[in-house]
């Protein structure tokens, strides 16, 4: 029944799509630029088909992500604990930044606070670049090994 509805909603957001896409196709980009009243006629419908497509993909995926973690213990384990070692790897960035306020090129300064979350994000990505590449190491020399 569900895949049902499913199916037809993504039938009639794809319709809609595509005869707005069809109407913005239609009028040109030029005669949209050069009037707000195509802009807010034919965009705006269109932008709000987006915004509506991922709202639903959102709030079904949230829904069968969070419906198949609690039917099993062992999945809501392992979730917790790889949400546990994720949020680790945050502090630790956090951590290891310094944080000192920035000029920019713009003339606005970067606060330190903002600077220090900044550099903890690349932190981050340096850390979990390092877990993966070590993962995928660790597993090619272990089907080596055997």
């Amino acid at each position: 029944m569900l895949h049902k509805i499913l199916k037809i909603v993504a039938l009639i957001l794809s319709v809609l799509g595509a005869i707005w896409l069809v109407r913005i196709l239609l009028a040109g980009d030029t005669a949209i630029t050069d009037s707000a009243d195509l802009q807010s006629s034919l965009v705006t419908p269109f932008i709000y088909i987006a915004y509506l497509t991922i709202a639903i993909a959102i709030v079904f995926v949230l829904v069968f992500v969070l419906k198949n973690l609690f039917s099993s213990g062992s999945s809501l384990k392992s979730t917790l604990i790889g949400l546990g070692a994720f949020l680790a790897v945050v502090v630790i960035s956090y951590v290891l930044a310094s944080g000192e306020e920035v000029a920019m090129r713009d003339g606005e300064v970067l606060s330190a606070s903002a600077s220090r979350w900044v550099e903890a994000g690349i932190y981050m990505f340096y850390i979990l670049a390092l877990i993966a590449i070590g993962a995928m190491v660790f597993s090619g020399v272990k089907k080596l090994a055997k």
